[in-house]
């Protein structure tokens, strides 16, 4: 768990950049993390102090990221800790060393992201909306976003300049083609049919209470901003719709779609331009007897769109040349044109497909314009109304009432839930989770919840039901199971301890299961993926270490259900790289090289760290 925990987490590129981009989608995001606020410093980190807000939202952003794992809150908590100093530490050494990211690489990052893209290009006025909903510059901006790819960058000198040597390979394929030599014998389990006293299942459900326990329970009152409920109220005016249909005309019309086809005339070290001029126009006289794309096909020297009778596909203006562009565009559908001279040679064009841009009226739009409106001036509300909603919901922590009357929303309430399982909004994982945090169940507002992009929720604990020991009347049928079941395991297992100790006394394998009527089966050379086993059985083979002078290693694997597989190692036999292991040997060689230079990475942080002062309170 810790281990892929380290994994995602050596990611500092992967974690600042999801910060940075999720800037424009946070009720306070980025801006609490880098300028700090007035509270009291919980982290510090060499010059820089990270407050309880800025904690908070690294455990929240953390908790996010392994949302799927469900893993123990401690545990998030420690290591969402231990990612904010590391990160930290990297961007004050980067900042030190006065690393730097060109202008040209961060515009083309920030140009390349997609949600500031429209019609999958990037959208300035769209970037800059977003940043200014908030209260973000441009500057601003992009200053984060060299930081982050100045770690990334430092990041990458380290965890990419390892290097895997021949004789690391071959050690690796002496360990993966390794085969090795075995008898076994398997016990099954036998179930048991005497049924326990009455003293041994009260004695197994006094020690056992822990598991007869009923879920812990709670309900909660909760006040839900949503973006749907607020576009509701929204009236928007018939000038209002008209003023945004006009500035937006763009998102209501579609562009010209011309479609063309060429036929090339290379100027070359053989062909003079003057030559390739003489092609074109013989070439265009022939017209008359052979179609555009049988000619294209025959002579044109762009032999790539040659093979689909000169296609170009969709003609877009700024990626040809100016004189190509031109001719291009004023070509009516099936017109050829005359050659047309490019840095290539000579063209002849023809538009194979021609549809005409198109407006759609106000009048027909009208209905997509008011939601769109209803939608952008709703959204304004929403992040208004969510950040008073994080202020008055933090300074009112014993209480929901004063947000709800501040801000004009309704106090709902929840039934009882557990941590697995409710209904309504309590169906939300993010929601139960918070509802079972330790600063709810004290008796404290909740932080806003965000519920996808469009829906906030700030909870209190409305009441609390702890989790109860049921009645062994109850449970009495479930212990009895339980008992014989493990009994049945017990008398598995210590079968399987007389196998072992026989064979450690120098048995063979078919006298040692001799009593036990079991069939000794052999397998002279298993592989790592060898399938002649269980495959957990496969796996302890090959974690137990090897036959010492003549003398066998015995290996006893149970399996969840109590099956008992007892395993005779004989003999050991190193592997070697083969023909077929090519591939391989390049996919070893990089998770080898990724292996080591992760490695690397966490050495230079934490020799970082020993020169600089963290402290935690």
């Amino acid at each position: 768990m810790l281990t892929e925990i380290r994994e995602k987490s050596q990611g500092t590129f992967a974690w600042v950049i999801l910060i940075l981009i999720c800037v424009p989608f946070a009720l306070w995001g980025l801006q609490n993390y880098t300028e700090g606020g007035q509270e009291s410093a919980l982290v510090v980190v060499g010059d820089k102090e990270f407050g309880q807000r800025e904690v908070s939202q690294a455990y929240a952003q953390f908790k996010q990221q392994y949302a799927q794992m469900q893993l123990p809150e401690e545990v998030l908590k420690k290591q969402a800790l231990e990612k904010l100093i590391r990160d930290e530490l990297l961007l004050q050494h980067v900042t030190a060393e006065k690393l730097s990211v060109t202008d040209d690489t961060v515009r083309q990052y920030i140009a390349a992201m997609q949600y500031f893209h429209n019609d999958g290009k990037f959208d300035k006025k769209q970037y800059e909306t977003m940043l200014g909903q908030q209260g973000m510059s441009s500057a601003q901006f992009v200053a984060r976003i060299r930081k982050a790819l100045l770690m990334e960058q430092y990041q990458k000198a380290v965890t990419e300049t390892s290097f895997v040597s021949e004789q690391d390979i071959a050690r690796f394929f002496k360990i993966q083609n390794q085969t090795r030599s075995i008898e076994y014998a398997t016990i099954n389990v036998s179930p048991v049919i005497t049924t326990p006293s009455a003293e041994e299942i009260n004695s197994y459900y006094q020690q056992h209470t822990a598991d007869f326990k009923t879920a812990e329970q709670v309900s909660v009152e909760y006040i839900e901003l949503s973006m749907t409920e607020l576009m509701k109220d929204v009236a928007p005016t018939e000038e209002q719709l008209n003023n945004f249909y006009q500035e937006n005309i763009e998102l209501y019309s579609t562009k010209e779609r011309r479609k063309i086809s060429h036929i090339l005339f290379a100027k070359t070290a053989e062909t003079t331009e003057e030559q390739a001029l003489a092609k074109a126009h013989a070439a265009k006289l022939r017209l008359a007897q052979h179609s555009f794309a049988e000619l294209a096909e025959m002579l044109s020297d762009d032999t790539l769109t040659a093979k689909s009778g000169g296609d170009l596909g969709l003609f877009e203006i700024g990626v040809m040349e100016p004189a190509f562009e031109k001719a291009a565009s004023e070509l009516t559908l099936g017109e050829i044109s005359a050659p047309v001279k490019s840095a290539f040679g000579y063209h002849i064009i023809m538009v194979t497909e021609l549809v005409g841009a198109t407006t759609q009226e106000f009048a027909a739009a009208k209905e997509e314009v008011l939601t769109a409106v209803k939608q952008a001036e709703a959204e304004t509300i929403f992040y208004e109304l969510g950040e008073s909603l994080t202020e008055l919901s933090f300074e009112n922590s014993d209480n929901l009432l004063a947000v709800a009357d501040d801000l004009g929303l309704e106090i709902k309430q929840t039934a009882l839930f557990t941590r697995s399982a409710g209904e309504g909004v309590a169906t939300e994982q993010a929601i139960r989770d918070i509802a079972f945090s330790d600063a709810v169940i004290k008796g404290n507002n909740s932080e806003p919840v965000e519920l996808g992009d469009d829906r906030i929720v700030v909870l209190r604990l409305l009441d609390r039901q702890p989790a109860e020991t049921r009645p062994l009347a109850e449970v009495e049928q479930r212990i009895v199971v339980t008992i014989k079941t493990q009994q049945a395991k017990d008398n598995a297992q210590q079968a399987a301890d007389k196998v072992k100790q026989a064979l450690l006394a120098g048995a063979s394998m078919k006298e040692a299961v001799k009593d036990l009527g079991l069939e000794v089966k052999t397998v002279a050379a298993l592989r790592r993926e060898g399938k002649e086993v269980n495959p957990l059985v496969n796996q302890a083979i090959f974690k137990a270490a090897k036959p010492v002078a003549g003398k066998s290693t015995v290996i006893v694997d149970a399996s969840p259900m109590g099956e008992q597989t007892i395993v005779n190692l004989l003999a050991v036999t190193d592997g070697s790289q083969t023909a077929e292991d090519s591939d391989r040997a390049k996919l070893a060689a990089g998770n080898i090289a990724r292996a080591l230079g992760e490695t690397d990475y966490v050495s230079v942080i934490d020799g970082i760290r020993v020169s600089t002062r963290v402290s935690m309170k």
